[in-house]
């Protein structure tokens, strides 16, 4: 049994998400097709995708076609949810939208290799995913989805600016959770948080349907909430905003690229914004690296000390690490993810993510070499050329890969709204340049990757 505190963070969700999913579903016929439940998913589905643009949330309606039960629960839910909070400083977003912007490509070989690693770490967390099918069967899907958040949130004014659509996206993920939460328990979260309620959701016999969908697979999981807490809980969320704020910085530490403390503060600051319109506690959040590490490390070990069975995060890691290796061009360098992983999440969570397996004499020695001699290389350039960072030129060339070929490939293009998905295009667009680094570093990068054109097409897709 996990701590007082630990435990009452697992038995804690999101009550307005919550309800409002409660409000639209009702309650489930254990023994019956629900098919207005499945059909009141879908209309709320259909809904979501209206949501396109901050400016667009205040007085937003559903459509005419939509029942007034299901209008006036999301109605509601958005004009709750979309305001930020009073402690929200507008100067520090700022600083960490262009914190991110110059991090450029480097931002995405982080996501791949040190926030999304770490994300699968918590048993419970492994578990929701594992229950969904979505890490394993549809690993570049779920890998873009979580795109599909980060860019809106960390562009330009996504946060702040009614053309921005970070709320809104974000407001979409609440809502999904949500969503999620209520399949696996069959009912609203609080209600299974009761001390009189059911200590085990048990599984449903598995039919054709379910089996072809993700909902119908969740529906009939089963959940244990004596032993596993809530689905998607409290803790559970503010440890997966650790690993897109804390765990990035820590990265770039490890990468010695490290930002001074003030804007390490912004950045924290800006995903705590985030953390708000996504339903998290403010006593769930941390504002500096220091308290950020400690919270981090109490949730892991809380999590670690309580098995998730069976133990899903394996399978995941390499689901992970294998969407990553198909997009590297040289046998050699397939290797790299899973070494580079290693090296940003640490021996602890590469144990707990299975990613011990032998790795090719040759692909080890490259990486040893490069990452035992890049730090020497950079202290002594810098000297001569202040702007010159090797690592930040090789974690360029690697993000440059997983940049264009899982996240903007236009055969499979982000799921997000046409205007803003064009406004995510021109932003990775002017990544095929590094504005921090010397015209020289910009043609070696622009040679090792291959790069003759822009980094997102344009013009007529077929």
């Amino acid at each position: 049994m996990r701590d007082t505190i630990s435990r009452s963070s697992t038995l804690r969700a999101d009550p307005l998400a919550d309800d409002t999913i409660a409000r639209i579903l009702g309650p489930w016929d254990k023994h019956g097709d629900n098919a207005a439940q499945w059909q009141a998913i879908a209309t709320v589905n259909d809904q979501l995708s209206q949501w396109q643009s901050n400016g667009a949330l205040p007085g937003w309606r559903a459509g005419a076609h939509v029942p007034p039960a299901i209008a006036a629960a999301l109605e509601d839910y958005i004009q709750a949810g979309l305001r930020l909070p009073e402690w929200a400083d507008p100067a520090r977003i700022a600083r960490a939208e262009a914190l991110f912007m110059d991090m450029s490509m480097l931002s995405c070989t982080l996501l791949f290799c040190a926030s999304l690693p770490e994300c699968y770490v918590i048993p419970d967390l492994a578990g929701v995913l594992h229950a969904a099918g979505q890490l394993e069967q549809h690993t570049d899907y779920r890998i873009r989805s979580t795109a599909a958040m980060l860019f809106p949130v960390m562009m330009h004014g996504g946060l702040t600016d009614a053309s921005g659509g970070g709320v809104a996206q974000t407001l979409k993920v609440r809502l999904i959770h949500a969503t999620i939460r209520h399949l696996i328990l069959r009912g609203n979260p609080s209600d299974a948080a009761r001390p009189e309620a059911p200590a085990v959701v048990p599984p449903l016999p598995m039919v054709a349907e379910q089996l072809r969908s993700m909902q119908g697979t969740l529906y009939a999981h089963g959940w244990n909430v004596e032993r596993d807490g809530l689905p998607c809980n409290q803790e559970e969320l503010a440890y997966t905003l650790l690993t897109f704020s804390f765990v990035f910085l820590r990265a770039l530490r490890k990468l010695g690229l490290g930002l001074p403390a003030e804007d390490e503060h912004a950045y924290l600051h800006a995903w705590n914004v985030v953390g708000h319109v996504l339903g998290i506690e403010r006593s769930m959040m941390a504002d500096t690296m220091e308290q950020a590490e400690a919270l981090f490390n109490r949730m892991q070990a809380s999590g670690r000390a309580h098995p998730f069975l069976p133990d899903s995060r394996p399978a995941l890691g390499a689901a992970l690490m294998q969407t990553m290796e198909k997009e590297l061009p040289l046998r050699i360098l397939k290797p790299f993810p899973v070494l580079l992983t290693r090296h940003l999440c640490g021996p602890a969570a590469s144990r707990d993510l299975g990613l011990t397996q032998r790795v090719s004499l040759p692909s080890r020695a490259l990486f040893a070499v490069a990452m035992g001699t890049i730090r020497l290389i950079d202290a002594t350039a810098r000297l001569f050329c202040p702007q010159f960072s090797l690592s930040r030129l090789v974690t360029r060339v690697v993000g440059y890969q997983f940049t264009v070929k899982l996240l903007m490939d236009q055969t499979r293009p982000l799921k997000l709204p046409a205007a803003l998905l064009n406004q995510v295009d021109a932003v990775t667009s002017g990544w095929d340049e590094d504005r921090q680094a010397p015209r020289w570093v910009n043609a070696l990068e622009a040679r090792l990757t291959g790069r003759r054109k822009r980094l997102i097409p344009t013009g007529p897709q077929p």
